[in-house]
């Protein structure tokens, strides 16, 4: 499952983007600035950038030249709201992959999106199997076993990123963030109040645990025979 940086400084298109591509089975980050979106970077597993040109703190020039430097193998994706023919070539002279003009159809983003990350070579997936559990983001189920569970959406899509990549420790932030989204205004203890329900769920489910990590997170430990 790839991970999608969304680096816009409005909140609606950020919100759009990110609802089109977790449809499609992408985890998505939030950025509202370049220089918060370069900090999650450096922070977070990421495999496709879409950046907006005009954004504060950071634009989007900067920050492309400044991922690109940090990764000559990272997909970058520009957005602006102007189509000028001096805008594209100063992307891809600093090494935006493809472009895309506001408005746009989310259906075309995420099919760009698919082919850079095909061009790349960077998998996703709809599945995440380890053991006798299985998770599929299309219909939001978990089979475990021969039982079959329908979880609220946010258990399920904690459960997913956790299980997305065995034993990396994710913290309370990271999880409101990438689950919750930049503009949840909540405590940040409503991940451990999801964590205990799940471990509720599965308390009889010997294939994985999901760990504390005092003074840290969670993760997700996938138990082998």
């Amino acid at each position: 499952m790839a991970t999608i940086l969304v680096a816009d400084d409005d909140a609606n298109i950020r919100e759009l983007v990110c609802l089109f591509l977790r449809n499609d089975g992408f985890t998505t980050v939030e950025a509202v600035d370049g220089k918060q979106a370069l900090d999650l970077y450096l922070q977070t597993p990421v495999d496709l950038v879409v950046l907006d040109i005009m954004m504060p703190v950071m634009d989007g020039w900067s920050l492309c030249k400044e991922l690109r430097r940090l990764n000559a193998d990272l997909p970058l994706l520009m957005l602006t709201a102007r189509g000028e023919t001096w805008e594209k070539v100063k992307g891809f002279e600093l090494g935006s992959d493809d472009y895309l003009t506001k408005p746009f159809d989310p259906l075309e983003l995420t099919a760009r999106v698919k082919a850079l990350l095909k061009r790349y070579k960077i998998g996703s997936t709809h599945l995440i199997q380890f053991g006798n559990v299985t998770l599929d983001r299309q219909s939001y189920k978990v089979i475990a076993g021969e039982e079959s569970l329908t979880l609220p959406l946010k258990e399920f899509e904690l459960l997913f990123k956790l299980a997305g990549t065995p034993g990396q420790v994710y913290t309370r932030e990271q999880l409101i963030d990438q689950i919750w989204g930049l503009d949840y205004t909540g405590d940040d203890r409503t991940v451990d109040v999801h964590i205990k329900r799940l471990r509720e769920r599965f308390a009889k489910t010997s294939d994985f645990q999901i760990e504390t990590v005092r003074g840290l997170g969670y993760r997700l430990e996938v138990k082998h025979d």
